[in-house]
């Protein structure tokens, strides 16, 4: 029988998914500091044992799901990052134009997820692409502020919104 204690999150972690999420992160940081030195990566590898250590805390490792998913992340990252590219561009041509041909608006969207964290990672993704904005996310709805009329279609065609649920987490 398990006892609830205010101000604790309830869920174990096990000891693989603990050395995984430190691997993630450790192999992460490496990768993007590109600094070799022995006191930066000591610093690094100080605030990765500081972000497991929170992530415990937080009850990260009670959604079990979120470590199953890592496998399909890298897929999703390149989708987002060329979605990310070309948003800018088309943002940037926007700008660049003198007559300045925005249309801005407010959609509505039905998240097709039901995981809470799934639909953190699609208000997100939006957010990143230029020109589009998450105000905000209530019962499975985003509302989305889009830059012209045409980024809101693209919006309402559900890519986001169907590789997002791809990523298995419900």
């Amino acid at each position: 029988m398990s006892v609830y204690r205010p101000g604790r999150q309830q869920g174990q972690s096990t000891p693989q998914a603990v050395v995984l999420l430190f691997l993630i992160l450790a192999i992460s940081w490496v990768l993007w500091s590109g600094l070799y030195k022995p006191l930066i990566l000591g610093l690094g590898a100080f605030s990765c044992v500081l972000s497991v250590i929170l992530a415990q805390r937080m009850g990260f490792f009670r959604h079990q799901a979120v470590l199953k998913v890592l496998p399909g992340l890298p897929a999703y990252w390149w989708w987002l990052l060329r979605e990310i590219v070309v948003s800018s561009i088309d943002v940037a041509k926007l700008i660049l134009k003198p007559s300045l041909p925005i249309s801005p608006l407010v959609v509505e969207l039905e998240a097709q997820t039901q995981s809470d964290v799934a639909r953190v990672i699609l208000a997100n993704s939006i957010t990143l692409s230029p020109g589009t904005v998450t105000l905000d996310m209530h019962e499975g709805r985003l509302l989305v502020h889009c830059l012209t009329s045409e980024s809101a279609r693209a919006l309402q065609q559900g890519e986001a919104d169907r590789r997002t649920a791809e990523l298995g987490l419900g």
